[in-house]
Formats: structure tokens, C-alpha cells, sequence
């Protein structure tokens, strides 16, 4: 169904309503037809609507003023914003299964809300090398898979997704608690501005609405809502991401978690999501792939490319303890590499995506043929 501009303002005006939250809203739409006809629902029939009531019903039969919704429709149009509504086409379909799907959702970008493969990554505000690690190996791991990556654009793990996603050419969608008039953090301005070209920023505020703490938890529900998996990075037990991972758990999403070291205060949230079964365990980005049944096939590289080029110093060195090209256990690999664990692990895992080592069955590697012969020190 397509909406009009005459809908759309009707539909920011019910939102403006008090008391009328997104429960009562999507009641009333599936009762009504549209949120033009409730404005024009005489209080008695309205107030007979389960879940209406004459208290809201009133509250509808007042606020029948469309002056400030025709208002926001002109900054919208000034500012490129379009409106999502409930009953529209364009509107996110996962979403609109949750519970408590926001009634109008306000998007300016490029990417396709109802694409199949969406995933939300959250975590700290406050990353450690051992995060930063992991996001680049992920989003790496994930460059050729088409997906649209989702974030919060706070601090941390959401700022470092969204950036390392822009720097691979990867769509990556920013979900905002506040108006699209503004960015926060402000020093996030020129990523978003990015972002909209390669993916976008969505909001169920109307503009002018502040940044305030009650708005961060509405957001989430809708990182939650909207992918079809969400991947915790790194995170204390309490905060945002947990919030978003229990979300995404009540909307029957699935969550993985990245395992830390027990008793790192970054990673107790990723281990109690895993112990207490709320996140399946994920070690490799192509983990989330497979259980999501979004298995790329190799790729085929060109041995002049990447396959016998290595100029990071770990990964160097890792390749250099196979000198006879004969199979490796991890332990043992770990163990002779002297590398610190975060180290090793982003090590390893760039060389498996490079296809420079390849898995074997029982947490063995071996040197790709191709590698083999090859001086790579001096590379």
C-alpha cells in the first residue's frame, strides 16, 4: 500500500497524540484502515475500540490540530527525509511482526530495509584492541556476503562498525534516538554523512527531538527488530547491548555472542549471554554465516593478488612456522607464535579469509599450496 502526503501527516499527528504509544496506534490503524480515518472516528466509536478507551479516546477527539505535523512534513521535505508509516510498502516487514513496532519510522539513505540478509552489531562504548580486532575481522570476513550491517552510531563498537563498513564499501544503516535534523555525537557527523550514501539513518523521532536516555532503549528495539541476527561484540553485563540482545532474543532474532577472558569487566556480558544459552558462541565471522544459511562459495583469488602478498608482521610471522607445509594445531600454533591471544586470533583469522591457511578437521591449519616455496618474509 502507498501512502500519501495527506496520510503521512495524519500519521505523524497520531503520533503527537498523548497517550496514544505504538500498541494503541497500530490498533487503530488495524481497526480503521488508516490514521486519517481515525481522525475522523466520531469519540463514541473510538472509545469502543479495545485497548482505546474514553480516555484516549478524547485525547484523540482534542488533538485534532494538524498544524504541527504539516509542519514537520516541510522539514522533512527541505531535509530529504521520507516517511515509513505502519501500513506502507517500504516499511520494514520484520519490524512490523514485533510487538511494538514504531508507527512512522523516518529514513534517509539508499539501502532496502526489507533485505534478507540484515545484522545488528553492538557492544561497549568503550572497545578495547581486542574489540577493535574483532569488528575489522568480522565486517571483513562478511565484505562479500550482501549484507546491511545495522548500528546505533554511539560510541565504541557502534562507531567502529559503521566506519569499518564504509571503508569496505559494505551497507551499513544507523538507527538514531533522536531527530534526523541532528547528529549525536556531533564528531559522528561526516560518518553519517557517508553512511547515507552506502547504507542510511533511521529514527522513529521527529526532528528537533533531543538525544535524551529514555529514547536509547526505543532505539534499540528497533536494531533488535529490524535484522534478522545480532552479533554482541564486547560488552559489560549491563548496558545497551544487553538490553538490544535481550530484545532481539524476545523477538525470536538469533544472537551471538564473542567470547572474551573470564573476569575482563568488556567481555562479561559476551559470557553470560553464552553460559546462560541467550547467544550462540561465534570464533569466525563465516560462523554467523552458516548458521544464518548465508555460506559464501570460495573465492577464487589470483595468485599474483593477494593470495602471495603479507605485509602484517603477525601474520608473517605465523606463515613462517610451517616451513615444511605440513598441518598445525592451533594450540600448538598459538603456543610457538608467543602472540598475545587477540594478536593471534585477528592474525589467524586474516589469513583464513586470505585463504593463506586453510582448516582442517580436529582445529588444524595448513599452508595454502600456493604459499608454499614462497619467501614471504621478504615480501
Amino acid at each position: 500500500m502507498s501512502v500519501n502526503a495527506d496520510e503521512v501527516i495524519h500519521a505523524i499527528a497520531l503520533t503527537m497524540v498523548p497517550q496514544i504509544g505504538c500498541i494503541q496506534h497500530r490498533i487503530l490503524l488495524e481497526q480503521l484502515g488508516s490514521a486519517r480515518a481515525v481522525f475522523h472516528t466520531p469519540v463514541s466509536r473510538l472509545e469502543k475500540i479495545p485497548g482505546i478507551g474514553p480516555v484516549r479516546a478524547r485525547a484523540i477527539t482534542t488533538a485534532r490540530d494538524l498544524r504541527r505535523a504539516e509542519k514537520e512534513l516541510r522539514t522533512m521535505e527541505r531535509l530529504q527525509i521520507r516517511a515509513m508509516l505502519y501500513h506502507g510498502d517500504e516499511y520494514p516487514k520484520r519490524l512490523k511482526n514485533c510487538p511494538d513496532p514504531p508507527p512512522v519510522l523516518f529514513y534517509r539513505g539508499t539501502s532496502d530495509l526489507n533485505t534478507t540478509r540484515m545484522i545488528g552489531v553492538v557492544g561497549t562504548r568503550q572497545e578495547t584492541t581486542y574489540g577493535r580486532e574483532l569488528i575489522d575481522a568480522y565486517i571483513d570476513g562478511w565484505r562479500d556476503a550482501g549484507l546491511v550491517v545495522v548500528s546505533g552510531l554511539a560510541y565504541g563498537v557502534d562507531h567502529l562498525t559503521h566506519l569499518t563498513c564504509v571503508k569496505k564499501h559494505i551497507e551499513t544503516v544507523g538507527v538514531l534516538a533522536h531527530g534526523l535534523d541532528k547528529i549525536y555525537p556531533s564528531s559522528h557527523w561526516q560518518l553519517a554523512r557517508e553512511m547515507e550514501a552506502c547504507g542510511g539513518l533511521l529514527t522513529e523521532f521527529v526532528t528537533g527531538t533531543q538525544p535524551d536516555r529514555q529514547n536509547f532503549p526505543r532505539r534499540n528495539r528497533i536494531v533488535a527488530g529490524i535484522c534478522e541476527a545480532v552479533l554482541v561484540v564486547e560488552t559489560d553485563i549491563k548496558g545497551g547491548s544487553m538490553i538490544t540482545a535481550e530484545l532481539a532474543n524476545d523477538y525470536h532474532r538469533e544472537v551471538f555472542a564473542i567470547p572474551g577472558k573470564i573476569g575482563d569487566e568488556k567481555s562479561q556480558g559476551c559470557n553470560y549471554l553464552i553460559r546462560e544459552n541467550r547467544a550462540r558462541l561465534t570464533m569466525h565471522p563465516h560462523d554467523v554465516l552458516q548458521c544464518l544459511n548465508w555460506d559464501l562459495a570460495p573465492v577464487n583469488r589470483s595468485p599474483d593478488t593477494n593470495l602471495l602478498t603479507v605485509t602484517d608482521p603477525d601474520q608473517q610471522m605465523l606463515l613462517s612456522l610451517f616451513p615444511g607445509g605440513e598441518p598445525m594445531h592451533i594450540d600448538q600454533l598459538m603456543g610457538l607464535s608467543g602472540l598475545p591471544y587477540s594478536r593471534f586470533s585477528a592474525a589467524l583469522i586474516g589469513l583464513e579469509l586470505d585463504q593463506k591457511l586453510i582448516p582442517l578437521p580436529g582445529k588444524r591449519y595448513q599452508l595454502n599450496r600456493m604459499v608454499q616455496g614462497q619467501n614471504l618474509l621478504r615480501i
